[in-house]
């Protein structure tokens, strides 16, 4: 499992190691990243809950400063996003914290090229690829981040309880696990897989999910799953009240995140679950009110045009004088 992992994340074996979910792994790093009082992070308003409280807790033990960016919403142009991360880097800063698909609203971040910047500086690259591992082609040598975590419950539909831990075969030795071991600053990346009794099952069947990764191949599941998203996309996206907050180029794949004028994100999903038995999910934050739609290459078309549907009725017949009721 481990060597196949190594195979798909395009790292040698000796730099992964399997965790329960991606908030383990990237807790893992930022928990135990050697900084200093006064050192700076760049962090960002979309990056995950789960990572932002990790590293707000940094700052309260350890002093660590955070410097907040905000990421604008719907931005195709890599050289503007990097440019947002870029403008924060001082001499101070030690790590920049970069979430590959915000969770939010399925916007893919140029990693690769904020990590080229990043390493000029001598700043080190944590990766959440939470959302984006299985999901779009990639591999962590060609991202060039120094430390990754991802799960492999989403994309990859291995159990739920498995992720994935990356570092750089060099930098082992600098961080600790959070469980301890009789040699917390060894080389070898199994110090981080010493958490006690867990599920090996589900740790084995990891292996019959990267199998029928592979034989879709994640180039071919890359396109499928934009497919997916541009199928449905392009019959709502004219309609004067639907409102993206996903840029639908290349920035994007699978999700996207669509709103209503004058309706609430949690009566959109409502509807869309009583009336065709869609599961969404709400999404209120950071200027954002809309659902999230997430197909996985299982959907099929039928589907989304019960999507469709229903969010064009939604569309038509809201009465945005009446709080966003339905007429």
């Amino acid at each position: 499992v481990r060597t196949n992992l190594a195979e798909l994340a395009g790292c040698s074996a000796d730099e992964i190691a399997i965790q329960r979910n991606a908030t383990e792994a990237l807790d893992t790093i930022i928990l135990n990243l050697k900084l200093e009082k006064g050192d700076e992070v760049v962090v960002t308003n979309y990056d995950y809950p789960n990572m932002k409280n990790a590293w707000l807790m940094r700052e309260r033990k350890d002093g660590v400063k955070l410097v907040w960016v905000s990421v604008p919403l719907n931005l195709e142009n890599d050289d503007e996003v990097v440019k947002v991360f870029t403008d924060a880097f001082t001499s101070k800063t030690k790590i920049v914290h970069v979430t590959h698909i915000i969770n939010w609203t399925g916007q893919i971040l140029p990693a690769k090229k904020i990590a080229a910047k990043a390493h000029e500086k001598n700043i080190e690259v944590v990766l959440d690829a939470a959302h984006s591992f299985a999901h779009i082609d990639f591999s962590f040598k060609d991202l060039d981040c120094d430390y990754a975590g991802t799960s492999l419950h989403k994309w990859m539909c291995a159990p739920f309880g498995t992720g994935m831990l990356y570092i750089k075969k060099e930098k082992i030795a600098n961080i600790f696990p959070i469980f301890p071991t009789d040699k917390p600053d060894s080389e070898d990346i199994r110090k981080f897989e010493a958490l006690g009794t867990r599920s090996f099952p589900a740790e084995m069947a990891v292996g019959r999910a990267i199998s029928f990764h592979q034989s879709i191949g994640p180039k071919r599941k890359q396109e499928r799953l934009k497919y997916l998203q541009q199928y449905w996309v392009n019959k709502v996206k004219d309609h004067p009240k639907i409102k993206f907050y996903t840029p639908l180029g290349i920035s994007s794949c699978a999700i996207a995140t669509v709103g209503i004028e004058g309706m609430k994100a949690g009566d959109i999903e409502n509807e869309l679950f009583n009336k065709q038995g869609i599961h969404s999910v709400a999404i209120i934050w950071e200027g954002v009110n809309g659902v999230r739609i997430t197909p996985h290459v299982y959907t099929n078309t039928y589907d989304l045009d019960k999507l469709v549907e229903g969010l064009l009725w939604m569309a038509d017949h809201v009465d945005s004088e009446t709080d966003g009721k339905i007429d």
